[in-house]
């Protein structure tokens, strides 16, 4: 129209396609909601600012943590009393003690460096067997009937196979097939009554061939020498007791040393009275005796009240007949 109205038609034109797009003044919400591939801030959460803490209420957690750290510790384990004859100790205690030196032997070796030239036995095994020391060697006692000498005379063999053949270390490799090993080999040579090959193999779980192949490399290694002295067992047996906590033989010698040096001291007191005491005058009549002894012009001991001289019996045998054969031949 050209009156001066607008166009209606090309204004509405103009707004139904703009040049540009008008910017959104929509107001941003204050929270955003929680996305689900997002977990939820706990206060927990390091991003979170945290209060500081005094240093009482440090001081305090620091309390509150020692004393539950104490009331954790449990009461000392009682010591076991052992009997003082191997023969009569129990079978569990003494699996103990053996399965504990071996284990911390066996943690000992495993630990150091190889050796350059590594050399496999026929005790080794390819991995470490599932089954601990303790449990294996509870498994040998038990269907295997091992007595207590039968026992101590493994750990001997231990001994002398590493002393005889320096290639065998005792480790998780070789602990396993060793024990199934010493046990045939003990049972075999030092028992009246013992088991086969099969039901040793089945104990200790490999194959009857194998296990003959064993044997004989173990009595080559030590010489077929299979029976140790009793002394010997005594000595382990004591040693295996001293090493391991929580056991103790029985009469142990300490409180026996201390009865010991009790004693000695009331000694000293009674041979060395103080002067003035009734026990002076008659020490120093024995001394003035003994010396007027020593000084005779004769050279001979003088005999006392019942007829025997002070010094008889010290000398041997021999020296005491050649005595009376020399004072024979000088009265003729």
């Amino acid at each position: 129209m050209e009156d001066g109205h607008p166009d209606t038609k090309s204004s509405t034109t103009q707004v139904a396609v703009p040049t540009e797009l008008p910017t959104p003044t929509a107001a941003v919400p204050t929270s955003i909601p929680p996305s689900p591939l997002k977990p939820i801030l706990k206060p927990e959460s390091p991003s979170i600012k945290r209060k500081p803490t005094t240093d009482s209420e440090q001081s305090s957690a620091s309390r509150n943590d020692q004393l539950a750290v104490k009331r954790v510790r449990s009461a000392p384990a009682a010591v076991k009393i052992l009997p003082v004859k191997y023969e009569e100790c129990a079978i569990e205690d003494l699996v103990v003690l053996i399965a504990s030196m071996i284990a911390e032997l066996v943690e000992t070796n495993d630990a150091l460096p190889p050796r350059p030239n590594p050399v496999l036995t026929r005790f080794h095994s390819r991995t470490p067997p599932g089954i601990s020391v303790l449990d294996y060697l509870q498994r040998l006692a038990k269907h295997a009937t091992l007595s207590p000498p039968l026992l101590l005379s493994m750990v001997y063999y231990i001994d002398r196979l590493c002393a005889l053949y320096p290639d065998f270390t005792i480790t998780s490799l070789t602990i396993h097939r060793f024990l199934i090993t010493a046990a045939t080999v003990a049972a075999k040579g030092l028992s009246d009554s013992f088991w086969n090959n099969s039901t040793y193999a089945r104990v200790g779980g490999i194959k009857i061939a194998e296990l003959g192949l064993l044997e004989l490399e173990f009595l080559y290694r030590v010489d077929w020498k299979i029976v140790p002295n009793p002394e010997v067992l005594v000595d382990y047996y004591k040693g295996l007791i001293d090493r391991t906590e929580g056991f103790k033989l029985e009469g142990d010698s300490s409180s026996e040393e201390e009865d010991d040096g009790i004693e000695d001291e009331d000694s000293d007191m009674v041979d060395s009275p103080p002067d003035g005491a009734p026990g002076t005058e008659t020490a120093a009549r024995w001394q003035a005796w003994m010396d007027e002894n020593k000084s005779a012009s004769s050279g001979k001991p003088i005999k006392d009240e019942e007829g025997l001289s002070p010094e008889y019996g010290q000398g041997s045998a021999s020296e005491q007949k050649a005595e009376d054969d020399g004072a024979s031949k000088t009265t003729q």
